[in-house]
Order: structure tokens, then sequence, then C-alpha cells
């Protein structure tokens, strides 16, 4: 008999699937662990894209639910670029000692998606490990909103609010902060389900409540007024006796 966790909306999500979402989302943490370790000043993104993609098969993954793509690398002023997965080709560029790069997964096992995204620091040719811890005042401070808006997410979200309402009141503090929404459909993330086409996003117009899924990621794609880099950060969350717990 499958082990059932009872959500508010009445919806028993089973054990064992949250288990395996679970597995997907520690994979691509691990995979960004890995690839955080591995990289050097003078690699070139296309290779880190395919370090990525070749851990995430080789640790648990059988595919790639985005486009066919595992890893979505950007650095520098391409970090504000925001485009389609179908468009998507990893720049020939290499990573620069002072330089920022994001790095986006989408491994899937039978259909089970992982969906996580980092924004990482390179000073002195030497990784940041620590967000406070970042001389580069405009780095720091878009890592640090990153973290800020993750964290009024678990403050705010409850499980009758609305996708719509969640765009509306997240973006106005992206705002209010000195921020730009730079999602190139001006969302903030979207369902978990297993046919991308599927998917319904945080944006203006969707009156769906977030307990309507099983779960749903965040991820703000934001940068500073008049600057040319962009941060990310995405996790995905889910209700549990109406409270919004990160996967």
């Amino acid at each position: 008999m499958k082990t059932k966790r009872h959500l508010s909306n009445g919806y028993s999500l089973a054990k064992e699937t949250l288990c395996l979402y679970s597995e997907m989302q520690n994979l691509n943490r691990a995979a960004i662990k890995h690839i955080a370790c591995t990289m050097k000043v003078g690699m070139n993104l296309r290779d880190i894209k395919a370090l990525c993609e070749d851990y995430l098969l080789k640790n648990g993954a059988d595919s790639f639910w985005y486009w066919d793509v595992g890893a979505f690398v950007f650095a520098g002023d391409e970090t504000a670029t925001s485009i389609s997965g179908r468009d998507y080709m990893a720049a020939d560029r290499t990573i620069q000692e002072n330089d920022i790069i994001t790095i986006d997964l989408s491994p899937q096992k039978n259909n089970i998606w992982g969906d996580y995204a980092r924004t990482i620091v390179f000073e002195n040719g030497v990784l940041c490990d620590e967000i406070d811890r970042i001389k580069n005042d405009e780095w720091r401070r878009g890592l640090q909103m990153e973290e800020y808006l993750h964290k009024t997410l678990i403050d705010v979200a409850t499980p009758d609010m609305t996708f719509e309402e969640l765009y509306y009141f997240m973006n106005d503090l992206i705002v209010k902060k000195g921020f730009l929404n730079l999602d190139f459909l001006g969302n903030l993330g979207h369902s978990i389900v297993k046919q991308k086409n599927d998917r319904i996003y945080t944006e203006r117009g969707n009156n769906k409540r977030l307990s309507d899924v099983e779960m749903f990621t965040f991820e703000p794609h934001i940068g500073i007024t008049d600057s040319k880099y962009g941060y990310k950060r995405e996790d995905i969350y889910y209700f549990d006796n109406g409270k919004l717990i990160k996967l």
C-alpha cells in the first residue's frame, strides 16, 4: 500500500511520488555542486553544458524534459538573456577571472522532472561559495534578492492564493526593490507535470489556486535596473498541511 501525505486541498500525494521528485532535485543539487567544483577560469560554456548533462545522465536521469536540453548555461552579460529552450545554444565563450554564471537544469527519469537553477560567481579566479562575501556589490545584491524572494514566497503563499495573485505580489516586490523581471514571458514559474505543454504558469490571468497543482516552480529571473547582468534561482515547492515546502 502506498503511503500518502495529506495536502491542504484534500489531495493526497503519494510519498513514493514525493520521493521520486526529491530524487531528481537532489540530483540537480549534486550536479551544481559537482560542476562548481570542476569549473575553472578559461573553461568554455559549451564544455560546462556537456559536463552537466553527462553528470545528470550518469547519476540518475534518463533524458531531459525541456526541449531535450539538460543544462542551460549563461555567463557575463548573457545572464540577462531570457529565451525559449527551443532557441537555446550555448555560447562559445569562456569563464573569466571575474564572472557570473547561471546554470539551469532540467533532467527527468520516467517522466519525473527535476527543475533547478542557480547563479554563481567567480572573483579573482575563485568560486564564491558564500553570497554575503561576494565583493562585487551588484552581484551580491542580485543574489541576496533572489534569496529574499524565495524566503518571501514561503512567508506569503497560501493554498488559496492564485497564480495571478502571486504573480502580481512578486512582481510588485521586485520593482519596489529596484529590480526588473527579465523573463521573456514575464512569468515566475510553472506547474510540475508530465508533459511540458500541460504546464500552467505564475502569470497574469491564471486564476488557478497554487494548491490546485501537485507542485510548482518558483524561478524569478531578475536584473537590477540599467544593469547588463541577470540572476536566477529556481526551486520546486508543494503544500503539506497548508504550509509551503521546498522540495
